[in-house]
């Protein structure tokens, strides 16, 4: 294929993620074999800026081929890139790069909110599909800070909308109808990945501070923490009032951007997120855990995504509204809320000043997205690429921009856009990473967590478990209902599930048990095969949900009661408020979905249940786990262990022999 990237900011070199990440994703394209062509600016036009990108460039060792006026033209990783320093008219400049290099896709992004880019090439009448790498820059919903109808409609036209992560895809398809599909579109740089997160590295770092990005938090926690020395990494959103706050502060060093984030991240102790506005997945995250370096994250928009199931996501008050004017850095002009610093600071304190805890959780980072990279590809694109640039379009005569037109992917047949969704899953495991790796006649051991809990809970089972069993934890985006979790569920793991010599069994915890319940009950629903077996632990048999009313959600103290009660967190948690302010966001959303859920009866699953208990669990007694027998029309074993609701922790050793045991029996 000949594919035209269109870029209203900077190709190369560029330091903020989006422009990174549509960088390697045509660079990965043109490894495949495909013809690839970008067309940029850089940020401000002039000669003086025009000598100083050349400068740039030499610095990099990249040659110019040609200089028209006011547009630079290079080859670099198999890309042509033409980037206009100081053109009077970029759309008539596009325009003609269109129909001189004729190509049979054009792709455009969320870095060209006021969509001039976009519209030339839908009235080119050439196959369009947008990558939306921010809430922000959409023309539509509660994240966006200019809307627009008549943009939203623009958008309508195109011939398929690739979000950055699931949160964006959903935010599209709910606040503007559009069918949006998420699909990997923020590569990373190719491997190694050095390890080197560090206890004794120098800085708590920022890449990007200002409004959005959360330098108010920055700032605070310098302030609250003058002995930490703190580090500043100034990028696209940076403005000059921002710099000013830094230079006052002592302990913030300033670092200019760098096109290895490795010189950064060496010297980083741990990463701070604090984003304030919905970030939609943010690739600076998995950048810093693939090299072990700890992310304290905001808990906001695609960054529960980015951080792989991996602690710590922490909480925020998002920015509601922005002004409607833009800064000197063409950023919109937020209106930032007041900012609760306790989780912020409790959490970095705890990090700083614990080794052992440091050492743990880098590991848990590189660990998770060592994991996650290995499955990373460009294939999932490429197969979407090919689909909607095969599907015809109009060529009687160019597309009406602002009329109404159906997407190409609303233009495939039911079973081409079954195929697709088909290749889709099975090239991209965000929800289940390191399912497509597992060889053939290996059993597949899904796992669903307890409420609040996330990957980390089934770390070292592998360790454990027959070689021929392979642990795949889910991480899942969070849902309000449990209906919509588990049918979330079902479309990513069903592409797994289909070949007879791909053997899988489900195993659930708590909440887990239950997800895993209702998710083997509507892939018996869809005709998909059963497990080979349902692991359930420390949970009721759902049968005693049958007529349940919700009660109402609890008091804050009576939440923390209860979760003292069951040994839910920690002793040092619970009776640190800062602690808890941080992690019962998370905790109560989950708790919150199993309260409101309600048992539907149904004829009992043809698969066998194992179910364990802990013999100390308050809540959980023998015969709520002896009940999950009536949910089998094939063989239940029970087996109890000494400890209380979280047992498979506390008696892991004897748990998961006898897991490894039941896994292996016929």
């Amino acid at each position: 294929m000949r594919i035209l990237l269109a870029q209203n900011s900077l190709y190369y070199p560029a330091h903020g993620g989006g422009d990174k990440s549509n960088r390697l994703l045509l660079e990965a394209l043109a490894a495949r074999g495909h013809t690839c062509l970008a067309v940029a600016r850089i940020s401000r036009f002039g000669p003086a800026e025009h000598a100083q990108y050349l400068r740039d460039l030499a610095a990099r060792a990249v040659s110019p081929v040609e200089c028209e006026p006011g547009v630079v033209v290079f080859h670099h990783a198999g890309v042509e890139a033409r980037v206009v320093t100081s053109h009077p008219n970029l759309r008539a400049y596009f325009s003609a790069q269109i129909s001189g290099f004729a190509p049979d896709v054009v792709l455009t992004s969320t870095d060209d909110p006021a969509q001039l880019l976009l519209e030339a090439s839908l009235r080119a009448n050439v196959s369009t599909i947008y990558l939306a790498r921010a809430t922000l820059a959409l023309p539509f919903g509660p994240d966006c800070a200019f809307p627009s109808e008549a943009k939203t409609s623009i958008l309508r036209q195109t011939g398929a909308v690739v979000a950055v992560s699931h949160y964006v895809a959903e935010y599209i398809r709910k606040w503007s109808g559009i069918p949006a599909v998420h699909v990997p579109i923020s590569l990373l740089d190719p491997p190694p990945y050095p390890d080197l997160g560090r206890f004794e590295n120098e800085f708590v770092t920022l890449v990007n501070p200002c409004a959005v990005k959360g330098i108010s938090i920055f700032l605070n926690l310098a302030d609250r923490m003058p002995g930490v020395r703190f580090l500043a990494v100034p990028t696209w959103g940076t403005n000059q009032a921002d710099r000013a706050a830094l230079a006052r502060r002592p302990n913030i060093t300033v670092l200019d951007p760098v096109d290895n984030v490795d010189e950064i991240l060496r010297r980083t102790r741990v990463l701070l997120v604090p984003s304030l506005w919905a970030e939609a997945r943010s690739r600076i995250v998995v950048e810093a855990m693939l090299r072990g370096v700890p992310v304290l994250a905001a808990n906001i928009g695609g960054i529960r995504e980015a951080k792989l199931g991996v602690d710590y996501l922490l909480p925020v008050q998002p920015i509601r509204k922005y002004e409607a004017r833009l800064d000197e850095q063409m950023v919109p002009v937020a209106d930032v809320p007041p900012q609760d610093i306790g989780p912020w600071q409790a959490a970095l304190d705890g990090l700083l000043s614990d080794r052992v805890h440091y050492q743990e959780l880098s590991r848990a980072s590189r660990q998770a997205a060592t994991a996650y990279a290995a499955d990373l590809n460009v294939g999932p694109f490429e197969a979407l690429l090919q689909e909607v640039t095969r599907t015809p379009r109009s060529t009687h005569a160019p597309h009406a921009v602002g009329a109404p037109s159906e997407s190409a992917l609303d233009r495939l047949s039911p079973d081409r856009r079954k195929l697709l969704a088909l290749r889709l899953r099975k090239m991209s495991g965000t929800w289940f990473p390191g399912a497509e790796a597992v060889s053939p006649g290996v059993l597949r051991l899904f796992c669903f967590p307890h409420a609040g809990g996330g990957a980390p809970a089934f770390y070292g089972w592998a360790g454990h478990l027959p070689a021929s069993v392979a642990v795949l934890p889910a991480r899942p985006p969070r849902r309000d209902r449990m209906a919509d979790l588990v049918e979330a569920l079902a479309d990513a793991i069903h592409a797994y599930l289909d070949e007879p010599d791909e053997p899988f069994a489900f195993f659930g915890h708590s909440m887990g048990a239950v997800v895993a319940f209702e998710l083997a009950r509507l892939l018996r629903r869809r005709a998909h095969p059963l497990p080979k077996m349902l692991l359930v632990s420390g949970a009721r048999a759902p049968q005693f949900r049958r007529g349940h009313v919700p009660p109402p959600e609890p008091a804050p103290s009576e939440f923390i009661e209860e979760l003292r009660r069951l040994e839910g967190l920690p002793p040092q948690v619970l009776d640190n408020p800062a602690l808890l302010r941080m992690v019962l966001p998370a905790l109560r959303a989950d708790t919150a979905l199993y309260r409101n859920y309600i048992y539907a009866e149904e004829p009992p699953l043809d698969c066998p249940i194992r179910a364990y208990g802990g013999t100390e669990d308050p809540n959980v007694r023998r015969e709520h786990l002896e009940a999950w027998a009536r949910q089998t029309t094939s063989s239940f074993g029970l087996r109890m262990f000494p400890g209380g609701h979280f047992f498979p922790q506390t008696a892991r050793e004897d748990f998961l022999a006898a897991l490894a045991q039941d896994l292996m029996c016929d």
